[in-house]
């Protein structure tokens, strides 16, 4: 049984032909928008001489800040723990094996999607024992319309631009023959970013023992959108 041969096809013309001219532009969009999820990293310590006694702590001071953040469930997007660690500190200049110390540490990690509480929460878990606070760092829900805008402005700056070059040209568009995310064709993560959601200021509500929960202002997020695009025009009359 013999196959039968297949013929060659043509390359394609990387630059269009003369009755086809193709156009390449890039479409961009930049947004300014605000966040919707606020995330917080937690670290919660202990020390001391003894082993148990500084994990017993460790698990209360962990215990406590889990509670706190909880008490917030209905804003919170979610919690988790990263790591948890407990070394011993050697006696400087020592000999042998003799502990200092025990130093314990826990890391969490809390994602917020509504704001309003977000000032008093910071400021109550920075005033646990040993307890340091980072952030907030403001984010964008993945689902978020907001990354659809982006595209959307994206395609239709690349449209936009197409047109005037073939204005140019007197002549039009005729064909969409490609549309891309900048690095798509390598694998590479698509060439966007959206920020989008609500902007509720936090003022400074009086907690207690003359503590007033922290005035947090979310930071404004940039989106970034860019497309390649190639079309078709009309032979223009040069």
């Amino acid at each position: 049984m013999t196959s039968t041969p297949v013929e060659p096809q043509p390359a394609p013309v990387p630059y269009g032909t003369p009755d086809a001219p193709r156009l390449a532009v890039r479409g961009e969009a930049h947004l300014e928008v605000d966040p919707d999820i606020a995330r917080l990293g937690i670290t919660v310590g202990a020390r001391g001489t003894d082993r148990h006694t500084t994990l017993d702590d460790l698990t209360r001071r962990n215990t406590t800040a889990l509670d706190l953040v909880r008490t917030c469930s209905d804003t919170v997007r979610r919690l988790e723990t990263g790591h948890f660690t407990l070394s011993p500190e050697l006696t400087e200049g020592g000999h042998g094996e003799r502990v200092h110390a025990y130093h314990g540490r826990v890391h969490i990690t809390a994602e917020l999607t509504d704001f309003t509480a977000l000032g008093e929460l910071t400021t109550r878990l920075a005033a646990l024992e040993l307890t340091q606070v980072d952030g907030p760092w403001w984010d964008l829900h993945p689902d978020s319309p907001a990354h659809g805008e982006a595209r959307r402005q994206a395609v239709h700056d690349a449209v936009r631009r197409a047109r005037a070059y073939a204005d140019a040209l007197g002549t039009t568009l005729t064909a969409l023959v490609e549309l891309a995310d900048i690095g798509a064709e390598n694998a590479e993560r698509p060439a966007y970013a959206a920020r989008s959601a609500r902007r509720t200021a936090l003022d400074g509500t009086d907690l207690g023992d003359g503590v007033a929960a922290l005035a947090l202002e979310p930071r404004r997020q940039h989106v970034h959108a860019r497309i390649d695009a190639r079309f078709i025009m009309a032979p223009p009359r040069l």
